[in-house]
């Protein structure tokens, strides 16, 4: 027969602790123990039985490295391939807007040279040039509808001497 002391159990002193003590060990009360039911006792002939780690596996690291070379690379030649492309629009960018204050510039000097050209006192003498005389009552003609206004008449006075002469007609 098997004593308490070679099942691993103490020998009680009193009869109520003994209860209280097999109570506790059956149903936890405090810790996350306390949620999950006790497992029932194995006998003391069965082995226990333990979760082996799964065997380690031997992944290449190559492919993996050579990846991740890759993935930089690229990324670099990205990064310098668009900032070259960015200082190249830079460049052309400055050069654009070089041409337009150039144009700009131009065209004003133009608008200037034909508002010259188109005032009162310029357009008389490049018809006395021309060898144009100013009429005395000149006739009007409306262009929506073709009606003339005045009657015209030739102008009266002699021709400038720097005139070109029309021959032929």
């Amino acid at each position: 027969m098997t004593t308490t002391r070679e099942r691993g159990v103490r020998a009680p002193r009193s009869g109520g602790r003994i209860a209280a003590a097999q109570h506790a060990r059956a149903f936890p009360t405090e810790g996350t123990a306390a949620l999950r039911p006790a497992p029932p006792e194995a006998p003391a002939s069965a082995p226990q039985l333990e979760v082996a780690p799964p065997p380690p596996v031997a992944v290449p690291r190559t492919p993996f490295v050579v990846l991740v070379l890759t993935v930089v690379i690229g990324g670099v030649l990205g990064i310098l391939l668009l900032n070259t492309k960015i200082n190249e629009n830079a460049f052309r960018l400055d050069d654009l807007n070089r041409r337009q204050a150039s144009l700009t510039q131009q065209q004003e000097e133009l608008e200037r040279d034909l508002a010259v050209k188109e005032s009162s006192g310029d357009l008389e003498a490049q018809a006395r040039r021309l060898g144009l005389i100013p009429a005395d009552k000149p006739a009007y003609l409306r262009m929506p509808d073709g009606r003339v206004f005045g009657v015209p008449q030739p102008a009266n006075g002699a021709a400038s001497g720097t005139g070109q002469t029309v021959s032929g007609r």
